[in-house]
């Protein structure tokens, strides 16, 4: 899933419990955070294994567990709802390529309802055939009209959840354009690579 759509899963939790815990900017903006700041170990694919960010600790449920432990050492429902937030993260990329949810095993796990059995074990045969091995994961994902309508229940959702429940927070939601911009952009690029 992209990091728009991790974001807009961070706000709604965020606003659902808003209205019991009535969070102030910071404690609101953590919480959001921690349902898409494990994507930013992009940066560190190089240290993964076949340079696949999804294989690094962060994207296992150590971490959430972690922070999970921590909250409810200090006893703080901010940290509790970021690491549940940021284990709902691991949870749904479990789903389109699978992730290394266990880190110790190394092994990229999940249901990967957007790769088959026989592309997941032969996958540098099927990337050899693109331009840009990164082209397709993109034509996958983009192709798929399920995840796709996903993407728009979960914007509506958002936006739908924070006017409800959290509208004092509503700019926040302004976040979202900037992380669709980037992988609509990255798409775009992605496929004038494989037609030029």
């Amino acid at each position: 899933m992209h990091i728009n759509s991790h974001f807009a899963v961070g706000v709604i939790i965020a606003s659902i419990f808003n209205y019991f815990f009535h969070f102030n900017l910071m404690e609101f903006s953590i919480i959001v955070s921690f349902s898409f700041i494990c994507d930013f170990d992009i940066f560190f694919s190089k240290f993964a294994k076949d340079n696949n960010h999804r294989m690094l600790i962060t994207h296992s449920i150590i971490p959430s567990l972690i922070i999970l432990i921590l909250g409810f050492i200090f006893n703080w429902i901010v940290l509790i709802l970021s690491g549940i937030s940021y284990f709902i993260h691991i949870l749904i990329d479990t789903l389109d390529w699978g992730t290394n949810i266990f880190y110790f095993t190394k092994k990229q796990v999940g249901l990967k309802f957007l790769i088959s059995k026989e592309e997941f074990e032969n996958l540098s045969d099927y990337l050899s055939k693109y331009n840009n091995p990164a082209s397709f994961f993109d034509e996958k994902y983009y192709s798929n009209k399920i995840y796709l309508s996903i993407e728009v229940c979960l914007f509506i959702l958002m936006i739908t959840f924070i006017v409800i429940y959290a509208f004092e927070f509503i700019l926040i939601t302004l976040l979202y354009i900037p992380f669709i911009y980037f992988h609509l952009t990255r798409h775009l690029h992605l496929k004038k690579m494989e037609t030029s």
